[in-house]
This record gives structure tokens, C-alpha cells and sequence, in this order.
């Protein structure tokens, strides 16, 4: 049996963290896994800018509340389920996505969790397990899953590249340069093509 895992951001949805950046005009804030492989030295950067300009998850939620899926992407999903069972795996937080996961069609996501303070600041983060997507797919395919994968960033690398088939997805052409043997695909359209072929 197939399972697709998919991304969330900068797939399925605007970046949060980039979004979050524009809202409050702290270009810091774009820094994403497109950018920084290291997902623990770019949380770091994300909490210590969090704690300087004294802002905590009622600002960060505020966005959230506003941000849609990137154009066609419900309908890529949708159709997508339709076909085969599909699962976001993303190093986002639990407290972020639910307005996301509501104007998906709360598809199944598996990400991580904030640790927030009374008062609301942001202190610190839980993984749900590390290596998150890889460790996720291993366990998957333990289960008899067949799994397929895509993404756009660094860290989505291990868990494509673990799968049966695999595919970036809008990323950057640093990415795509280093990757040559991994297929990039820019529309939703071609997107659900190859993941159905893929799917034989």
C-alpha cells in the first residue's frame, strides 16, 4: 500500500515564518529551511529575535488566522486523496496550523509543538521525534507503507530520497542545482501527474 508525505509550507501553503516577517517588518524572520539546514540553529535564531522584539504566539496566531493555501493547492489535494492516502509531515507547530489545516480540509499533519508561556511568549519547542520526516517515513515503511515524498527544502531531502519516488517542489535552484537527480516540479498539475505515475 502507497502513502504520500508531503510538506506543508511552501508546498501546500505560504511560508509562515516569511508571512510572519512581512506582518511585522523584521526581515530576520524570513530565514527558512530553504535557507538554514540546520533546523535546530535556525529555531534558535527564530526564538532569540521572539524574545528581542518582545513578540509571542498572539502575534505569530494573528497571522496564521489569515494565512490561505498557495492557489490550487486544495484543489491538488483533494484530488490527490482521491487517488491514495496522504499525510503532511512539517516542522511546523501544532499551535500554527489548525486555521491552516481547517482551509485544507484537515488533511492529516504531523508536526511539532511550542512550548508557550502563560504570558505567551514562545520559550522554547518539542520535536516529535528526531529527524522528524525521515523518522517518520522509516516508520511508515516498518508498516508496510510504500511511501512517496515531496517537498521543497533541506529538510525534506531525507525523506525523499528515502521513498520509492521522490520530488522537490517549487524550491529554490540552489536546492534543485545540488539535487540533480531528483525530479523539480513547479505546477500542481504536474505535480498530481507524476505522483499518479508514481503510484503505478
Amino acid at each position: 500500500m502507497d502513502i504520500v508525505c508531503l510538506d506543508l509550507e511552501g508546498v501546500l501553503v505560504p511560508e509562515i515564518w516569511i508571512a510572519f516577517a512581512e506582518k511585522t517588518g523584521i526581515p530576520e524572520f524570513r530565514r527558512t529551511t530553504r535557507d538554514e539546514p540546520d533546523y535546530a540553529k535556525l529555531m534558535r535564531g527564530r526564538l532569540e529575535l521572539l524574545e528581542r522584539h518582545r513578540l509571542g504566539l498572539r502575534e505569530i496566531s494573528a497571522v496564521t488566522e489569515t494565512i490561505e493555501p498557495l492557489p490550487g493547492a486544495r484543489e491538488f489535494l483533494d484530488a490527490l486523496r482521491e487517488r491514495v492516502q496522504v499525510v503532511i509531515i512539517s516542522d511546523t507547530f501544532e499551535q500554527f496550523a489548525r486555521p491552516i489545516m481547517r482551509r485544507l480540509g484537515w488533511p492529516t499533519l504531523f508536526c511539532n509543538t511550542l512550548e508557550v508561556a502563560p504570558d505567551g511568549r514562545i520559550t522554547g519547542y518539542r520535536l516529535r521525534c528526531e529527524k522528524s520526516k525521515l523518522t517518520t517515513v522509516k516508520a511508515m515503511q516498518a508498516c508496510g507503507f510504500e511511501t512517496i515524498a515531496a517537498g521543497d527544502s533541506f529538510n525534506d531531502l531525507d525523506m525523499i530520497r528515502a521513498s520509492k519516488a521522490g520530488f522537490l517542489f517549487r524550491t529554490t535552484q540552489a536546492i534543485r542545482d545540488a539535487n540533480p537527480d531528483v525530479p523539480a516540479l513547479e505546477s500542481y498539475d504536474e505535480f498530481l501527474k507524476a505522483i499518479t505515475a508514481a503510484l503505478g
